[in-house]
């Protein structure tokens, strides 16, 4: 069904109310920009509530609806309402999109409310409560759109999704399946993620937020990490900030190696003193890393979900897997270059069972963050995510 529906049901004022009543929405939020109207409200019954937040253009009907899946420790505000003048929200609403953001349960939570079961297909059930009561109310054709670990779970949820109204996925910055040495990575990752699961520990802090907050506070202070061409001396503050944001894959960790390069372009060089280091982001600027930072939740990423991602990119038969071949909507792919790469395994994998509307691009000199972040991705990928 067309726009037309929708205007009988009301104005576009009233689609986040619609929304929250059929959700049993609570603690709502209103705000209101030129032409625009931000709703933000909470769902669920019992212990930690999903957030879900509608961007309704004020002057036209919406054509469709978009629902947007945050990446891992990322909420809607921080992931697609930041800057809040130009995100990616609204570029998908100029585009005729009514705006669903549906954040991970972990976004409100805290660390000890995060157990074993936030997996992957816990994220899908609570996506799929919020996306079956939205197009229960406001029957028209819908897309998922997804960032990073969002983007898998767009693609998982597509994968189960037979609606006729399901008429597009779009996975901005991940990967399927890998092959050869990383796809062996993935699944030593795997194990010892589920290694930690099984010692209790079930949450992962990447520590952004405290990061871009001490470069913005005090950026010439000494850090608590070592620089590795000196172990004996600290970054300072924005210098950490910067080699952490640039050179994302050299960090320890699990899960840093899928990057690469980083989460934002850039260079790095070192100089005699932490305070003679040299860095410049190259397309986006610390200040909206900082804001988008501070819009953040929890921070938190559960190390189920991180499991079963590595389950996914792994594709040896063991743990999660999405069904590449279920998937029929059609498929727009966009990495980047320094980000999650040029890796078309899922694309192909699409493509082999059947879905002959599937492309995947790569955009050159941009990091994991900077397709929703960056000054010029408005110019250079946005356009690729909304094809006529």
């Amino acid at each position: 069904m067309g726009a037309g529906q929708l205007v009988t049901m009301g104005t576009p004022h009233d689609a986040a109310r619609r929304i929250a009543e059929v959700l049993g929405g609570r603690d709502a939020r209103v705000e209101a920009g030129d032409g625009w109207a931000h709703t933000r409200f909470t769902v669920g019954g019992r212990g930690v509530p999903l957030g879900v937040d509608v961007v309704a253009d004020t002057r036209r009907a919406p054509t469709g609806i978009a629902f947007l899946l945050p990446g891992g420790g990322l909420g809607f505000a921080a992931n697609f309402f930041t800057p809040r003048a130009r995100n990616l929200a609204h570029h998908l609403r100029g585009a005729g999109q009514l705006v669903v953001g549906i954040s991970p349960r972990e976004d409100l939570a805290s660390a000890a409310d995060i157990t074993a079961d936030w997996g992957l297909a816990a994220h899908a059930r609570d996506a799929r409560s919020v996306i079956d009561a939205v197009t229960g109310v406001l029957p028209l054709p819908h897309q998922y759109v997804g960032h990073s670990a969002g983007a898998v779970l767009a693609l998982d949820l597509a994968s189960k999704d037979s609606s006729h109204r399901l008429r597009r996925v779009v996975a901005l910055d991940t990967t399927g399946p890998y092959t050869g040495d990383l796809a062996v990575r993935a699944a030593q990752s795997r194990t010892a993620l589920q290694g930690l699961i099984d010692q209790g520990v079930y949450v992962n802090d990447p520590g952004l937020k405290g990061l871009l907050a001490r470069a913005v506070a005090d950026p010439g202070g000494a850090s608590a990490a070592p620089r590795p061409v000196d172990p004996a001396a600290r970054f300072t503050n924005t210098g950490l900030a910067h080699f952490a944001l640039i050179r994302t894959a050299s960090l320890p960790g699990l899960t840093n190696w899928i990057y690469r390069q980083g989460f934002s372009a850039g260079t790095y060089g070192f100089g005699a003193a932490p305070a003679e280091d040299r860095f410049a982001l190259d397309r986006t600027p610390l200040e909206v890393w900082a804001e988008a930072t501070a819009a953040l939740g929890s921070g938190l990423v559960p190390n189920a979900l991180l499991r079963d991602l590595m389950s996914v990119w792994a594709a040896d038969g063991t743990g999660y897997a999405v069904d590449w071949a279920g998937i029929r909507a059609e498929v727009v792919w966009v990495n980047m270059e320094l980000g999650r790469g040029d890796h078309p395994r899922g694309a192909e994998l699409i493509r082999a069972g059947g879905n002959g509307r599937v492309g995947f691009r790569v955009v050159a000199g941009y990091g994991h963050g900077d397709p929703v972040w960056g000054t010029t991705a408005a110019a250079d990928v946005w356009p690729l995510l909304t094809p006529a």
